[in-house]
């Protein structure tokens, strides 16, 4: 049973980088458009801290579902939760549970597992692999 999950492993790593672009996308949205209605208000200068994260969220969240250029763009944004984490939510409280940055450590370290294993399968990376 184990060895067949193990040769499905780049399809689940693949569901894993879908899912984790799906969320961190839907955050950026939230940040830069106040969709859905009842989130947070789109009013954001964009040249702000919390602006500049928002972009990140929305392209990065976007090439992550993708599958384009997932090791870079991972790299980047597991420096932004780990930013985020330690300027926003660390300060308040050492515990992670207490302060709300669950989130961005579990993003963190996602985004730090695509950086070392890569897109998987059902990718643009992958793609890219076999086309050369």
């Amino acid at each position: 049973m184990f060895n067949q999950l193990e040769t499905s492993s780049p399809h689940f790593r693949a569901v894993l980088r879908i899912v984790a672009g799906v969320l961190f996308l839907a955050h950026g949205v939230v940040k830069l458009f106040g969709f859905p209605e009842g989130a947070q208000p789109g009013q954001v200068e964009i040249l702000s801290l919390f602006g500049i994260g928002a972009i990140l969220e929305l392209v990065g969240g976007s090439l992550l579902v993708l599958g384009a250029f997932t090791r870079p763009v991972a790299f980047i944004l597991a420096g932004e939760m780990a930013v985020a984490y330690w300027m926003f939510h660390a300060p308040s409280s050492p515990y992670p549970a207490v302060n709300g940055g669950d989130a961005a450590i579990l993003f963190c370290f996602i985004f730090l597992y695509l950086l070392a294993a890569g897109a998987g399968s059902w990718s643009v990376d992958a793609r890219l692999r076999k086309a050369s």
